[in-house]
């Protein structure tokens, strides 16, 4: 299935789950690399939906990745840049935003709609101005507790409203993946190397069949 993705140019923006190795900047850029995809990634840890409209510096750094190069990690400097000057750049055919544990609430007594549409919109609204076709890929399951005060009722909460909002970009359920708990996180949200791996796998699959790929063949 994969083979949808040869000669396809393809860039990933998103949050910590992009910005360190063995994370998705490796499992899931490898295998879009492996089947004849062009690839940039940039991770920037902290990300919400609407920084990408902008720049916005984070303080817990950032990395980026072309191809089958190594990573760049940012320190200090990491920051968003705006979607819109990445896609003039890069002219890719399809833009994956990697986001959701960080649109979660998860600390918070209920969750915020009305700040994440507002994110959310923000975003989507810039992408879609470009004529690009997008793929939205929502928070895994991850484990309840931690530093992040995830809980699985909040983020399937996160996950069917992203699902609910994030059109024009087709939406990948990464809850579908794997049962709640099952992929091993090293403070709730963070998986270990197997949970990116297969995490990582998971993802490639569905843009594979994602409906916005299959407008580029």
């Amino acid at each position: 299935m994969l083979a949808t993705l040869a000669g396809l140019s393809i860039l990933i923006i998103g949050d910590s789950h992009l910005a360190n190795a063995g994370y998705l900047i490796d499992t899931l850029q490898d295998p879009l690399v492996q089947a004849g995809a062009k690839v940039h990634t940039i991770g920037v840890c902290g990300s919400v939906a609407g920084d990408w409209t902008t720049v916005k510096q984070s303080d817990c750094g950032g990395a980026e990745r072309v191809g089958k190069g190594p990573i760049t990690f940012v320190g200090s400097a990491a920051a968003t840049k705006p979607v819109k000057q990445l896609i003039a750049a890069d002219k890719p055919d399809l833009v994956v935003v990697v986001m959701g544990d960080t649109m979660g609430g998860y600390k918070q007594a209920t969750y915020p709609k009305a700040w994440a549409y507002s994110q959310v919109s923000a975003l989507t609204k810039d992408i879609a101005s470009t004529g690009t076709s997008c793929v939205w890929v929502g928070p895994a399951w991850g484990s309840e507790g931690g530093q992040y005060g995830k809980t699985f009722d909040r983020v399937k909460q996160a996950s069917e409203f992203l699902a609910a909002n994030v059109a024009p970009c087709s939406y990948v359920d990464s809850l579908a993946f794997s049962k709640p708990g099952q992929w091993r996180t090293i403070d709730g949200q963070h998986f270990t190397s197997t949970g990116y791996k297969q995490w990582g796998s998971a993802i490639a699959n569905a843009i594979a069949e994602s409906p916005a790929v299959a407008k580029k063949k």
